[in-house]
């Protein structure tokens, strides 16, 4: 179904453009930076506010913390930020020993973490970011570890950090709900998305990433790793009454295990469609780019997001989405997508048969689309974040 088109909340696009504070005095501001890896939606959320923080002309510096001494170097061209190996036998003693000594030994004034924890009481004002709240609406979908210290550490770290940055308006419900943190230490900051998918690609660029990437001459893509609230299993069933018969294939970019869905993986296979997917594994944004503007549709019928950035990254290249009528999803695309029940396989199903047959329908989610993703910017992003940093230091 698609809703007439309308703005993704009251706290997005029309308070981001508010003009910062005026003056304020030098801070330098630690960056809690364990978790950077090749890929993954928090690696790309740190490293874009990373690059915007490295551009801006600000009186900050930003101190960078690394587990991985290794990493020392890459923000090297940066003159406003320092880079510091901290290096720690295991993730506690980093959090609650390394961390905080490097607080004191290096003058900081607040700390952020672009994900969850903080040292346990630390000597400057803390701020950490929740992406989402997925381990309470769906528990049995988390590894055992991860909920006793969802349940267990989570709670603290939100009880002591003087702010808390939230990447949606339902994340932000979920935090008040769950974690019983006041309305007004939460601050709904939405993400952005990658500059490379705003890119205008000429024909012989596309016919050439068609032809790297051995890409079918019509197909729908699935975007991300998975593990049980994307709801892959019920995607390839979908997809299985629909795609072979209108000719259309499905190009699965990234489709790795993230945890508990070894059994998913290959559900394609196990259904003889071994001729109509295409595998990619983990692809660059500017190649992503591409092969979202080539799409039929990006299928995204996720049980739980808090967000869920490929949509809107789909979205800007000109790609219809699919996706489910709840959570972040509904809250960010609604009127810009087709929403459809995750829980039904008949309803991705009859929802992937409209976009795929309906071009009137194909036409107004585009236009809808790319209006919709001009309101997420990482420049923006960092200027909200940044605010708050320098709001709760003062």
């Amino acid at each position: 179904m698609v809703a007439a088109l309308k703005p993704v909340s009251e706290s997005s696009i029309d308070v981001q453009n508010q003009p910062r504070s005026g003056a304020v005095r030098p801070l330098r501001i630690g960056i809690m930076l364990r978790h950077l890896e090749p890929h993954g939606g928090v690696s790309v959320y740190t490293r874009q506010l990373l690059k915007e923080w490295a551009q801006l002309e600000s009186p900050h510096t930003f101190v960078l913390l690394y587990r991985n001494p290794a990493l020392c170097g890459m923000m090297r061209e940066a003159p406003n930020m320092e880079e510091i190996g901290l290096p720690a036998s295991n993730i506690f003693t980093w959090d609650q020993i390394a961390v905080r000594r490097a607080i004191t030994k290096y003058r900081l004034d607040v700390l952020f973490n672009p994900k969850f924890s903080l040292p346990l009481r630390p000597p400057c004002p803390s701020v950490w970011v929740c992406h989402g709240l997925d381990w309470y609406i769906m528990p049995e979908a988390s590894l055992l570890r991860h909920r006793l210290a969802h349940r267990f550490l989570v709670p603290r770290y939100a009880a002591q950090a003087k702010a808390i940055i939230s990447v949606s308006k339902v994340t932000s419900d979920l935090i008040v709900q769950y974690l019983n943190v006041p309305p007004e230490r939460i601050h709904t900051v939405y993400p952005g998305i990658s500059a490379a998918f705003w890119r205008k690609f000429s024909e012989e660029e596309l016919k050439a990433e068609r032809a790297r990437l051995k890409l079918p001459d019509r197909y729908v893509v699935y975007s991300g790793a998975v593990y049980p609230p994307k709801n892959f299993k019920r995607l390839v069933h979908a997809y299985a009454r629909v795609g072979p018969r209108l000719g259309v294939s499905l190009v699965i970019a990234g489709g790795e295990n993230r945890f508990l869905s070894e059994h998913e993986i290959w559900e394609p296979e196990r259904l003889g469609l071994t001729p109509w997917v295409r595998r990619l594994g983990w692809v660059d944004h500017e190649s992503l780019a591409a092969v979202y503007a080539q799409a039929e549709a990006l299928l995204l019928p996720s049980t739980f997001e808090s967000v869920g950035l490929p949509m809107i990254e789909a979205m800007a290249t000109g790609c219809p989405v699919l996706t489910s009528n709840r959570w972040g999803t509904k809250e960010l695309a609604e009127g810009a997508a087709y929403l459809v029940d995750p829980a039904s396989v008949d309803s991705i199903a009859d929802g992937l048969e409209r976009l795929l047959t309906d071009t009137s329908l194909r036409q107004q989610l585009i236009d809808a689309g790319r209006e919709r993703a001009a309101q997420f910017r990482w420049d923006i992003t960092a200027q909200k974040i940044l605010a708050v940093l320098e709001q709760i230091a003062g």
